[in-house]
């Protein structure tokens, strides 16, 4: 009954949003060459959706100094495990990266976060601070891990070996 209620009150967007992780972090298993608009989609659409978990509600002085706390606690950890290029193309903007678990494994781990986070929230009335400061950290980490995460995409790219790459 509880999860029948959760799943009724999740908005269609959300499954939408898992379904598309999970298609491109699959297809991220695999060295391929892809577009760099494509490269960030995932990344800007978690770094948005960490932004927006602070901005959608009306976030107390602790939920702010969480939230930040997050984002400074996980944005190195977003630089340093930022993609691998091994050929950049200038011209045509693709870029060849390698294949890994790495995004599927993030991808997933981040949206139970943030979903379960949300269903916290949700289940409470009012939401206890404790619920709402944990939920604040969960969307600075997300925040900053993919602000850090899209920092080290722009550094990478620019030392990448260039190459004339074509999509696959």
């Amino acid at each position: 009954m509880f999860i029948q209620q959760v799943i009724a009150h999740t908005p269609v967007w959300v499954w939408i949003m898992l379904a598309y992780l999970v298609w491109q972090g699959v297809r991220a298993l695999q060295d391929q060459t892809v577009s760099l608009r494509r490269m960030v989609v995932v990344p800007v659409l978690f770094a948005a959706w960490g932004i927006e978990g602070m901005l959608s509600g009306h976030p107390g002085p602790m939920q702010w100094l969480c939230w930040i706390a997050g984002a400074v606690v996980l944005a190195p950890l977003g630089l340093l495990t930022g993609p691998t290029l091994h050929a950049v193309d200038p011209a045509t903007g693709l870029v060849h990266r390698g294949g890994s678990a790495g995004p599927l494994i993030r991808s997933l781990s981040v949206f139970v976060l943030k979903y379960g986070s949300a269903v916290a929230v949700a289940m409470q009335t009012p939401p206890s601070p404790t619920t709402l400061a944990v939920s604040a950290a969960i969307s600075g980490a997300t925040a900053g891990y993919f602000g850090g995460w899209l920092l080290s995409l722009r550094v990478r790219h620019k030392v990448a070996p260039r190459s004339a790459l074509q999509a696959a």
